[in-house]
């Protein structure tokens, strides 16, 4: 079983920054791709950001050089440094692992932003 843990989220005025922090707790997994993905009210869940294991990232169109994934293998933990941010931004982010070996996929509980115009 892995447990992911989110940290960072919180209010922040447009044009400011905030930095987003998931770790996995597992001793005996693997950890491959990590990434975030956010929902905001009334609309689907949409990826933001993800990164593999050997450092490959891929960002969606909105976030593209405003926010920056990246990740600490030794400490099964990747990040999300979320520059300029915008209203638009405002939903819950949530992070999610996928195992090496591809049998499992596993959430974080979710951190809300909220960007104040």
């Amino acid at each position: 079983q892995v447990q992911l843990v989110e940290s960072g989220g919180g209010l922040v005025q447009a044009g400011g920054s905030l930095r987003l922090s998931c770790a996995a707790s597992t001793r005996t997994f693997r950890i491959g791709a990590m990434g975030w993905f956010r929902q905001a009210p009334g609309k689907q869940r949409e990826l933001v950001a993800s990164i593999t294991r050997g450092g490959i990232t891929n960002l969606a169109d909105s976030v593209k050089g405003r926010f920056t994934i990246s990740r600490d293998n030794a400490k099964n933990t990747v990040y999300l440094q979320m520059n300029a941010l915008k209203p638009e931004d405002t939903a819950v982010y949530y992070c999610s692992a996928t195992l090496l070996d591809l049998t499992a996929n596993y959430w974080g509980q979710g951190t809300q932003v909220t960007v104040s115009s």
